[in-house]
């Protein structure tokens, strides 16, 4: 069974060597979507939404929401980033099965860690 909780926050990144308007310093509302695989347990949960929620929001959202994300990353592209976000989660949370980062509302990266 997977579970699915989502995450939001706002960052400012430019990408370096490219030609075109993301060159140029501009923002993002980022929507994160952390999927955790497993069995349903004693307590007919797969993992509490709130373990996961303190999880990402320590590991991930409170290090790049109101971020430079040129700071964090040397290239932040959506690709980039959700690498790094899946990494960083999977540290704390084995069961995380797949990380789905939207930059806006029309554009998402999907990352399971096998590529």
């Amino acid at each position: 069974m997977r579970i699915c909780r989502e995450f939001y926050f706002d960052a400012a990144h430019f990408l370096p060597g490219y030609d075109g308007k993301c060159a140029n310093l501009h923002g993002h509302t980022y929507k994160l979507e952390v999927v955790v695989s497993g069995k349903v347990g004693k307590g007919g949960m797969v993992v509490d939404f709130s373990y996961v929620k303190n999880i990402v929001n320590r590991v991930v959202v409170d290090k790049l929401d109101h971020a430079s994300l040129n700071d964090v990353f040397s290239n932040p592209t959506a690709e980039n980033m959700v690498v790094w976000i899946f990494g960083e989660i999977k540290k704390e949370l084995p069961g995380v099965c797949c990380v789905r980062l939207w930059e806006g509302v029309h554009s998402w990266v999907e990352y399971d860690g096998k590529e």
